[in-house]
């Protein structure tokens, strides 16, 4: 088991940059394959990014792909979510997600979900 807590979400202007935290506990936490979606007003949620357990492969959606950045520091039981070049389509409330296994793109394949954290880039 994991616990998840996101954190770093704000108020952004469109063109800067963010950068989320997810403090995750759990003795087994190195493991897990960690994941990064995003749930805007009225919309499914979607894919952001994902990292495996050794922090050595990297997946991200095409669109924050050169823009957003995933990472993890297993010593600290943290993945983070560094965030440039804003736009506005980037607003919504951010999940931190955790899975064991290889990384996926899939929300139905992460057990392990933090409470979100809101970003909203302003024009």
């Amino acid at each position: 088991q994991v616990q998840l807590v996101e954190s770093g979400g704000t108020l952004v202007q469109a063109g800067g940059s963010l950068g989320l935290s997810c403090a995750a506990s759990g003795r087994t936490f190195s493991n897990y394959a960690m994941g990064w979606f995003r749930q805007a007003p009225g919309k499914e949620r979607e894919f952001v990014a994902s990292i495996n357990w050794k922090g050595t492969s990297t997946i991200y959606a095409d669109s924050v792909k050169g823009r957003f950045t995933i990472s993890r520091d297993n010593t600290k039981n943290t993945v983070y979510l560094q965030m440039n070049s804003l736009k506005p389509e980037d607003t919504a409330v951010y999940y931190c997600a955790a899975r064991e296994g290889y990384q996926s793109l899939a929300t139905t394949l992460y057990p392990y979900w933090g409470q979100g954290t809101q970003v909203t880039v302003s024009s």
